[in-house]
């Protein structure tokens, strides 16, 4: 695996050029009003505990920015939710989508193609920056996490999911790629690097995740089990009331919220 953070990026930004995320094996027409509608079903029944951490609702007439639009399932909720919206991603392909998604739905919203280590806003520009399943691609998740807390305004709010070292889906991850590959010695990070989604993909520790977000005051970091954790194979996974048997601590997803303080700490 490549240590060059350029190189490491280029390659991110391919992997997900080519796929935006949940949009793998449709067979509807690519931005038709069906692959839409289909990827909110799925999103839906997938991770039904977004709305709780994005707050939709909550954002009318408010600056929010979305860092890592993807396929613009959420971001076309704060849309409808009437946020004055703007969304980044690193692939033009999201760019492409959302921008065609909102059109779709009658909606306008500012949609750039940027890198989340290099924001391209002023200091203090957003109520609110949400990116959820992002930063931990990215070669520099710290400096990525400075940048949320450097374009929110005195008082704005962060919710950001990152993924979650000690959990079912790394353990998983593991005992396929680690011991039944005859590989025991290898770490969770370099197994979640190597076999989850894009090249270097990092999980972090609930401490590590808080620590990323240390410019924030109220800094909350909630372990969320998903279908993920339960999953047997890419579509096969086991009834939704197992998860209830899943200890919250060991959940993939770690979402850190936080509050930017209103005065320069010393």
């Amino acid at each position: 695996m490549t240590t060059d953070p350029v190189v490491a990026k280029q390659r991110v930004r391919a992997f997900w050029e080519a796929t935006p995320c949940g949009t793998r094996g449709f067979e509807q027409p690519e931005a038709s009003p069906e692959f839409f509608a289909r990827l909110e079903r799925e999103r839906d029944a997938r991770e039904p505990f977004i709305s709780r951490f994005a707050r939709f609702g909550e954002w009318r007439g408010r600056w929010v920015l979305e860092v890592g639009v993807g396929a613009a399932t959420d971001f076309v909720r704060f849309a409808r939710a009437g946020a004055v919206l703007t969304g980044v991603d690193l692939t033009q392909h999201a760019v492409d989508l959302a921008r065609r998604r909102l059109v779709l739905e009658g909606f306008a919203a500012e949609v750039h193609r940027a890198d989340a280590e290099q924001l391209p806003f002023a200091d203090g520009s957003f109520d609110f920056v949400y990116s959820w399943g992002v930063i931990h691609h990215t070669a520099d998740p710290g400096l990525a996490a400075r940048e949320i807390v450097r374009v929110l305004k005195p008082g704005g709010e962060a919710c950001v999911m990152v993924y979650h070292l000690h959990s079912l889906v790394a353990l998983q991850c593991w005992v396929w790629n680690g011991l039944l590959a005859a590989r025991p010695w290898r770490s969770l990070r370099e197994v979640v690097a190597a076999h989850i989604e894009s090249a270097g993909t990092r999980a972090y520790t609930t401490a590590e995740a808080g620590a990323l977000f240390d410019g924030l005051d109220d800094v909350g970091v909630t372990p969320v089990v998903t279908p993920y954790d339960v999953r047997l194979t890419r579509s096969l996974y086991l009834p939704p009331w197992i998860r209830r048997w899943v200890p919250r601590r060991f959940g993939w997803f770690l979402v850190v919220t936080g509050r930017r303080p209103h005065a320069t700490r010393r």
